[in-house]
């Protein structure tokens, strides 16, 4: 019994060691959805400002600028963004599905063969190679808003030299983007080719009687600002990206939470029943100790002189 005792006693405290494990990393998820939320609203003024400064350019009759052609036969670049660390729910399960089959089957399109497999984060790098697919290069996963500007800036660097040395005209990012509560929803953007033929369309409404203008030559302003649109296109990418994993992180703990809690609760309670068997195995090893007791006492009282 008191072996059953000790055994219980060690999985209670593993239960209580592992729910205080758990609290925590609720916490630290729920804390980092707000941190990467707050980063992505921070940043939907400034995009706003930049598709509004492209529209301008892109309207202005002193620069036509023309879109490049796309060959169909280019290869493709497909920049899957998961986590580094597991204990997400379905979170890498869902993109990893998401960029190599339902997006295709959507669109009514075969899984293109001549493409470029960039993973940002372990987990979806591992899924990806797992089920058949080489992957071009792979990225560690910010662990901060500090970390997105670096890795941003990385991955252009790197996206430029696909772009130069194999050829890759078209880039789609594929990530998970939070929705109410802690759930998320995989979507595609399409980072190249910019569709400049739909900016300069945009209706831009200004709030004041001033026309738009400005003093820089096109090409530059256009160049720069193309710059800027992509920054914070895949900063963006990164910020939701990481939002919607702290997101499904908090989800898969509080249901971790929960069947700890009942887990506990069980074994508590078995730990009790043993408990009171164990007490009340000793009291009566007690009384049959004193019945015996007594009655050899009473023995020898009753012997004759």
């Amino acid at each position: 019994m008191s072996n059953n005792l000790e055994t219980l006693q060690k999985q209670i405290k593993s239960g209580e060691d592992l729910a205080s494990i758990v609290k925590t990393m609720k916490a630290l998820a729920a804390t980092s959805v707000q941190q990467y939320e707050k980063a992505v609203e921070s940043l939907d003024d400034y995009y706003e400002t930049v598709e509004m400064g492209l529209s301008v350019v892109l309207t202005s009759k002193e620069e036509q600028v023309q879109a490049r052609r796309q060959d169909q036969h280019s290869p493709i670049l497909l920049v899957i963004f998961g986590s580094d660390h597991g204990l997400a729910g379905h979170f890498n399960e869902q993109i990893v599905h998401f960029a190599l089959e339902e997006y295709w089957q959507e669109e009514g399109r075969e899984f293109p063969q001549n493409r470029y497999i960039a993973c940002v984060g372990e987990q979806v790098f591992t899924r990806v190679t797992a089920a058949g697919h080489h992957v071009a290069e792979h990225f560690g996963v910010p662990v901060s808003t500090a970390g997105i500007t670096v890795a941003v800036q990385t991955l252009l660097a790197r996206i430029e030299g696909w772009r130069d040395r194999d050829g890759v005209q078209q880039v789609l990012l594929l990530y998970n983007r939070p929705l109410a509560g802690a759930t998320f929803a995989s979507r595609v953007e399409t980072l190249l080719p910019v569709d400049l033929s739909s900016l300069r369309k945009q209706r831009v409404e200004w709030q004041s009687r001033s026309l738009p203008t400005y003093t820089i030559p096109a090409p530059q302003l256009l160049s720069e600002l193309l710059r800027q649109y992509f920054f914070v296109s895949l900063y963006r990418a990164f910020a939701f990206s990481l939002a919607a994993e702290n997101a499904s992180r908090l989800a898969a703990m509080q249901a971790a939470e929960k069947n700890i809690d009942e887990r506990l609760e069980e074994l508590t309670m078995h730990y009790q029943q043993e408990r009171q068997t164990a007490i009340t195995e000793e009291i009566l090893d007690i009384i049959s100790g004193f019945k015996a007791l007594r009655r050899k006492n009473e023995g020898i009282e009753t012997i004759p002189q």
